[in-house]
């Protein structure tokens, strides 16, 4: 920085300045500045920064299963609203969710000096490890959570399957049946919930379960269980990579979506509008957890006591993979 300052022809504190985008410098000398630094190619050394300010500048995230969609788009979302508000993330996954695996991707990011940490875990035994956690620094959770629970961001996964089961209902069917994600995952009970939930309401009997394990493989599978019933015209799949190799299937067996059977998927997936047919699905609004959760850290950050956020509401997304059931049952 001080090679900066002389090259530029300013004081150290007018460098400083610069870098921090403050408004009392002059464009004139800002521009200076910029090529000095271009020219002698510095780099904040963000070491002693944090030695001098206390402040890192980076938010830690622990996520798992970072292949699937719906975990990538958290980590994404996430990292993007974090740079809109000044701060770099750093990023560890984690397969294993055991107490000393989830301890040493907490030491790791601690080691990096993380002013606040994101765990977007979707297993009921991680996020309650999460939850127990006493840090020095704030721990704000995004999956499997409750609204209104404090430093915590989520997507309301009862209201989708809800809002996707009532639309088949809507139509006419009157047993939707339900392919679930893994037992071991709150998303995936929250979302087996609001398949209930929507029977419920209006008093009726459920079509049959049948449980995946969110990969096409296991959508395959369900889909030729339901090829063999007759009685299903309908269908919620948990996830919408589950739901395409349930499409396959029932193409296969030559059973027509949406004439014979209807099918909805949750997530959104882009490739979703390009399967046949378009698929009707549940949008879960990932950007808008993303900034949730940054905001929720950075008003952490600020001395806020426990800030809390509504549950974020999903969107449903209807396609041509629905419609009222055939006249006369397959």
């Amino acid at each position: 920085m001080t090679q900066v300052a002389a090259e530029a022809g300013v004081s150290h504190q007018t460098v400083s300045r610069v870098l921090n985008g403050s408004p009392l410098v002059k464009q004139e000398t800002r521009e200076r500045v910029l090529a000095a630094i271009e020219q002698l190619g510095y780099r904040r050394n963000n070491a002693a920064r944090t030695l001098v300010t206390n402040r890192s500048g980076r938010i830690g995230m622990i996520s798992a299963h970072l292949a699937l969609h719906g975990p990538s788009m958290i980590a994404v979302s996430v990292q993007e609203a974090g740079h809109a508000a000044g701060y770099e993330l750093a990023l560890v996954g984690v397969s294993d969710f055991s107490t000393r695996a989830v301890n040493s991707a907490v030491d790791r990011l601690l080691d990096e000096a993380v002013e606040a940490l994101v765990v977007a875990v979707a297993h009921r035994d991680a996020i309650d490890r999460a939850r127990s956690l006493h840090l020095p620094v704030p721990v704000v959770l995004v999956q499997g959570v409750a609204s209104g629970e404090p430093l915590a961001a989520g997507i309301d996964q009862v209201l989708g399957a809800q809002l996707a089961t009532e639309h088949l209902l809507d139509l006419g069917h009157r047993h939707v049946a339900h392919v679930t994600g893994p037992v071991d995952w709150v998303e995936a009970w929250q979302r087996r919930e609001g398949w209930q939930r929507a029977h419920e309401l209006r008093g009726l009997l459920p079509g049959p379960e049948l449980t995946g394990d969110w990969s096409a493989a296991d959508g395959y599978a369900a889909g030729q269980r339901i090829a063999d019933d007759p009685a299903v015209t309908a269908v919620f799949v948990a996830n919408d990579t589950m739901a395409l190799g349930l499409l396959h299937a029932l193409h296969e067996r030559g059973v027509d979506v949406p004439g014979q059977v209807s099918v909805v998927g949750f997530d959104d997936v882009p490739e979703a509008v390009y399967l046949w047919p378009s698929l009707t699905t549940v949008s879960q609004q990932f950007s808008v957890l993303g900034r949730t959760a940054v905001d929720l850290t950075v008003r952490a950050l600020a001395g806020e006591v426990e800030p809390s956020a509504d549950l974020i509401a999903p969107q449903l997304v209807v396609r041509s993979s629905t419609a009222a059931p055939a006249a006369v049952a397959r």
